[in-house]
């Protein structure tokens, strides 16, 4: 939001690995060639965002919400713990064939667990206690999950919400139904005392969350 084109392609050029891994860049590929919305993935320059965190945290336990094809998921487990597990949840099974592709070919077929269904009925029945999660799913279920996630979240863990800017229509107070939903979860973070929060312009806009403790 806050980058022009020229800022961005520098920022690019001075990031140390401005050029994906050739299996990321096969998966934007397939991504592009084989789906109806390729805008919803989270693309080279937010992939090493999420790669660079997940190898700060450097998490045990990792859950994403929203798989599409699996390009976050393969980002986010680039930092976890040698025994490190992703939990990745997706409600439409035709990226079925894509995600598991990559994955295995990646070599994270036993790092990363997908989970097809309703995020908001698999959420409860997962067990473990999570280093990280990502929100990427339906923007209209951000609040539920997050309130569904944050329990399960360890004190000190961080939340990751994506497109919280959508577009510049949630900034600019348009009133569409996508735009007043991600407003209300953004000032519902914002007023949360269990947590710290900074919204970042990046892309669409990220939300950073640190829950207390």
């Amino acid at each position: 939001m806050i980058f022009d084109e020229k800022r961005f392609v520098y920022c690019l050029k001075h990031s140390s690995t401005p050029e994906p891994e050739p299996i990321l860049l096969a998966l934007e590929r397939e991504t592009h060639l084989r789906t109806l919305h390729p805008q919803m993935l989270s693309g080279p320059y937010q992939g090493m965002l999420l790669q660079m965190i997940s190898h700060m945290i450097r998490p045990r336990r990792v859950l994403e919400i929203g798989t599409f094809t699996g390009y976050g998921a393969i980002c986010l487990s680039q930092g976890m713990d040698g025994d490190g597990l992703l939990h990745t949840i997706e409600v439409n099974d035709e990226f079925t064939p894509i995600i598991n592709k990559y994955i295995e070919l990646a070599g994270l077929k036993d790092k990363i667990a997908l989970h097809l269904g309703d995020a908001s009925a698999i959420i409860p029945t997962l067990e473990d206690t999570f280093d990280l999660a990502f929100l990427d799913a339906g923007k209209m279920d951000y609040a539920k999950h997050y309130e569904l996630v944050l329990p399960k979240l360890r004190p000190g863990g961080f939340l990751l919400a994506d497109n919280v800017l959508w577009a510049g229509k949630v900034p600019a107070g348009e009133k569409d139904a996508t735009a007043t939903a991600l407003n209300a979860f953004n000032n519902m973070v914002q007023t949360d005392d269990r947590v710290e929060n900074l919204l970042l312009p990046l892309r669409d806009g990220l939300m950073v969350v640190r829950k207390k403790g």
